[in-house]
């Protein structure tokens, strides 16, 4: 089975909803990762229609491509146009006119094909070189990040990104333990400077791969450029749909997106962000985390 085949598309229902994806419209898919809600947005937009995805991992779109070309096969003469942008989200205003797009979704979970491959270095379940770079052409490389900073600018990071309280702790462990080499080594060094407590239930581990992970892809910085693209992009009552998986990301969205609405860019459809069913979750246990938040662009 291809990891296409494999991947289950986070709140996919409630996206298709809240996008109310029309036929012949353009709809920009900012997080292509392996195409789930991409598919479900090209079987809705027909022949005239257009997509526009975006994804600056180039192993997920060689797979993501593969996968829409397939349903564009299987549509025959209803296929839409469709084209994949390599490139982060951020630069989404450089590639579409203002006032063009109907609908925008946004998944900012890290993919299922990051977390599955080993050595790109996103998971502690595997012994990798500790890279977690979206982009393994660009950039400097979480190792470099452990290696490198001062044992103050890792703990900030720490604190910031990951929302880790024991972050002094942990940095101080990192530095002591350098030169780091390998996921299993920065896992091991941060569960013995901080061990998991009674409450936890994750690996005390898990906040500082996240804060490394935020850190070296900008991954906040790439949020807030989206947010502040998407209103000159859509069209009057076009929408923007996003779904996070922490309180940084959703935070940066219930904020901007509450700015835009007191500024009267955007009328806010989710009061409170929408979360997976119980069905979801038991299908799906890494959409547990997942939220969703939508607007629609004021005239």
């Amino acid at each position: 089975m291809s990891h296409w085949e494999r991947h289950v598309p986070v709140l996919l229902e409630e996206a298709m909803e809240f996008l109310q994806v029309r036929s012949g419209g353009t709809y920009v898919d900012c997080t292509l990762g392996l195409a789930g809600h991409a598919e479900a947005v090209v079987r809705r937009l027909g022949s005239a229609g257009r997509l526009v995805a975006f994804d600056r991992d180039c192993e997920a779109l060689v797979l993501a491509k593969a996968r829409l070309d397939r349903v564009c096969g299987e549509l025959g003469g209803q296929a839409p146009s469709i084209t994949l942008v390599d490139e982060a989200f951020s630069s989404i205003a450089r590639h579409l006119p203002p006032a063009s797009v109907d609908g925008m979704l946004a998944d900012l979970g890290v993919s299922s094909l990051q977390f599955d491959q080993g050595h790109r270095g996103f998971s502690f379940q595997a012994d990798a070189p500790v890279d977690m770079r979206m982009d393994t052409r660009a950039g400097p490389t979480a190792q470099q990040v452990v290696n490198e900073v001062s044992e103050r600018e890792l703990a900030n990071l720490i604190y910031e990104y990951g929302e880790e309280r024991r972050s002094r702790r942990i940095a101080r462990a990192i530095v002591r333990g350098r030169p780091v080499t390998s996921t299993a080594q920065l896992a091991r060094i941060v569960a013995q400077a901080a061990p998991a407590m009674k409450q936890d239930r994750i690996h005390p581990a898990t906040r500082t791969f996240q804060a490394l992970r935020i850190y070296v892809n900008r991954e906040l910085d790439e949020i807030r450029a989206l947010l502040e693209a998407a209103p000159t992009l859509l069209k009057p009552s076009g929408r923007l749909a996003i779904i996070s998986f922490h309180s940084l990301e959703d935070r940066i969205a219930k904020d901007s997106l509450r700015e835009g609405a007191r500024q009267g860019i955007w009328k806010i459809l989710t009061k409170k962000p929408v979360g997976p069913g119980e069905a979801e979750v038991e299908r799906n246990p890494r959409s547990r985390s997942a939220r969703l938040r939508a607007a629609e662009r004021r005239g």
